[in-house]
């Protein structure tokens, strides 16, 4: 090889290198700036309380600030929009679960987004089961007492939600299947507000997820009649699942966790993974958790996909059971 040849291979070798390094480092120095964090409900679902338990460790890991920022509308739909459509590069993710990333595709004539194929599945944090709340003054004491009281009261029960399509509306309307009765469905702008009106007595109930009702239930607010799931909750062992009540099919304890929008670099997509899979282990946040009635949840990026495609498929069999639509 000429000396000429040589030198032209050698200039080109360092131009190569120039040209990615810059990338290498932003990708291995990730993050080296502020990370948002969206959440696509109101303040006070579980969404909201798992996104700031885990942004702030988070924050702590990586020495820059997590700002978990609420952006809801459209049952979930605008800020995971907003999520989908925003740089894939790691620093605006996407806290989710299952009732908006794997039921809305069902439930709405036309997303602004595709759940699954629109996203990056990067990191499961907790799942977390609901529980059935109710007015104190509420005379049932129990599920039976309920499934009875409503029997002789036709539409006259109301059960409140976080919205049209929301989980809380579909648990309820299997409740009314299974059990062949007519809870009237009463939807909310958000999960606070359903809860804030089955305490004054507005309605009478509302299912929620357990972070969101924990305090009211600790602070005599509400009165837990049963929880999804397939055990009872460690942090509340006195309410029953609805499966003991003799509701059968609500072994349900929903997903919640982390997506990037689709491109994101899998080195990234990786470390977080594996960073939040750290902190899943972390005694303090392990403690809020159980606080908050939230088991943590660890599995790698290609689990979490596969869960995802498969609840959104056994969710479009609910949805299609209920009859229920959105425009």
């Amino acid at each position: 090889m000429g000396r000429m040849q040589t030198r032209r291979l050698t200039l080109a070798a360092l131009a190569a290198a120039f040209v990615l390094a810059p990338a290498a480092f932003a990708q291995g120095a990730f993050p080296n700036k502020p990370v948002k964090l969206i959440v696509p409900q109101t303040p006070g679902g579980a969404s909201d309380a798992l996104a700031r338990i885990v942004g702030q460790k988070l924050s702590e890991k990586w020495g820059q600030p997590v700002v978990v920022e609420n952006k809801p509308g459209a049952g979930g739909n605008v800020g995971t929009e907003f999520v989908a459509k925003a740089p894939a590069d790691g620093y605006t993710l996407l806290m989710s679960y299952v009732g908006t990333q794997a039921i809305n595709g069902s439930l709405y004539k036309s997303l602004g987004y595709e759940p699954y194929k629109d996203f990056a599945t990067v990191a499961t944090v907790a799942t977390v089961p609901f529980a059935l709340v109710v007015n104190n003054a509420f005379p049932p004491k129990t599920m039976g007492e309920l499934v009875a009281y409503a029997k002789a009261h036709p539409g006259q029960v109301n059960f409140g939600s976080a919205g049209n399509g929301s989980l809380n509306q579909l648990l309820g309307e299997m409740v009314n299947m299974n059990q062949g009765i007519k809870l009237v469905h009463v939807p909310y702008k958000g999960a606070a507000g359903a809860l804030t009106d089955t305490i004054g007595g507005q309605i009478q109930m509302t299912f929620s997820s357990l972070p969101s009702v924990a305090g009211h239930i600790r602070g005599d607010k509400l009165r837990a009649l049963a929880v999804t799931g397939a055990h009872r909750s460690a942090t509340f062992p006195n309410v029953p699942t609805l499966g003991e009540a003799g509701l059968a099919g609500f072994e349900l304890s929903p997903w919640f966790g982390i997506l990037a929008p689709a491109g994101t670099p899998e080195a990234v997509v990786r470390k977080i993974n594996a960073d939040v899979g750290e902190l899943l282990k972390d005694k303090d946040l392990l403690e809020k958790f159980s606080g908050v009635g939230a088991d943590p949840y660890p599995t790698t990026p290609e689990q979490f996909g596969r869960i995802l495609q498969d609840d959104i498929r056994k969710w479009a069999q609910v949805v299609k059971a209920s009859g229920a639509k959105l425009d």
